[in-house]
């Protein structure tokens, strides 16, 4: 693991590779080795950096002031760019990251080459339902509490992570993801603040803003995902100008852990098709 601090706060990620780099934008309630075996993967062409975003499983709380909302988060993974001088990057989000990896790309698109979308939250489905629940929850006094205390049981843990992806999840895995917001005030604080900040206008406007996005953008998506339908995928992409979409099957969600390989395989290929057709420009 390595560090860096940033004005809201301090960021951890994973870095293996060399060459382009790429950087991975996981969702709520997860951390960058939700893209372990994919980066492992591509890590043999390309620069792969997995951070652990402040979405409630990061191990050091940001600083109290710190803007978390979606656009917030945005905002922190542009300085995290600056901060690495990192040039033509390829954003890879997934969930409620690939929600952000919209804002990002239409609020600060300095540093982006390219935009990879697996299943994740688009246009009003942010979130989709019964995840919009979650915000007027986290609004109440001890509601995030009340919302992350049952994940303690194994079984509900398990059960609530299950739907998301169709290979089994390790429960070491997913009670790690869980642990900082039950032990740690200020990683609550952190998921509250990004919680309540959960709204479709933010998608709505990225959706809006993605047509004037002219950097190739892929859509690695899993058809059989019950939350994030390819329908959804399909109508983001026919707004985009340079916009493409792959489907992965025998996957849900979370695409990086049942097909790792096919999804780095993706990728690759979009990365090294997009670069011969800059180079040839």
């Amino acid at each position: 693991m390595k560090r860096t601090d940033l004005d809201a706060g301090p960021i951890s990620y994973r870095e293996a590779g060399e060459g382009e780099p790429l950087v991975f934008v996981h969702g709520f309630l997860v951390d960058g080795r939700l893209w372990e075996r994919s980066a492992t993967a591509l890590a043999g062409e390309f620069r792969c950096i997995s951070p652990d975003w402040p979405m409630g499983s990061h191990a050091t709380a940001m600083k109290a002031d710190a803007d978390l909302s979606p656009p917030g988060v945005a905002r922190i993974i542009s300085d995290f760019l600056d901060a690495l001088g990192l040039e033509n990057v390829t954003i890879v989000g997934n969930d409620s990251g690939g929600a952000i990896s919209q804002i990002l790309a239409t609020r600060h698109p300095e540093r982006i080459g390219r935009l990879v979308l697996t299943n994740c939250d688009t246009n009003e489905h942010f979130p989709p339902f019964p995840f919009n629940l979650m915000p007027p929850l986290a609004r109440v006094p001890g509601g995030i509490t009340a919302m992350t205390l049952p994940f303690r049981v194994g079984a509900i843990r398990r059960a609530t992570y299950a739907p998301f992806a169709k290979s089994k999840i390790p429960d070491e895995l997913s009670a790690s993801w869980l642990a900082p917001s039950a032990s740690d005030e200020g990683i609550r604080r952190d998921l509250r603040k990004f919680t309540i900040g959960i709204h479709k206008r933010h998608t709505l406007e990225a959706a809006e803003r993605l047509g004037d996005f002219d950097r190739p953008t892929l859509f690695a998506w899993a058809p059989e995902d019950r939350f994030f339908k390819l329908s959804h995928a399909e109508r983001l992409a026919a707004a985009i100008p340079d916009a493409r979409i792959e489907t992965i099957a025998n996957a849900k969600t979370f695409v990086s852990l049942d097909q790792p390989e096919r999804l780095a395989a993706v990728i690759s290929a979009f990365m090294r098709e997009t670069t011969t057709r800059e180079a040839l420009a």
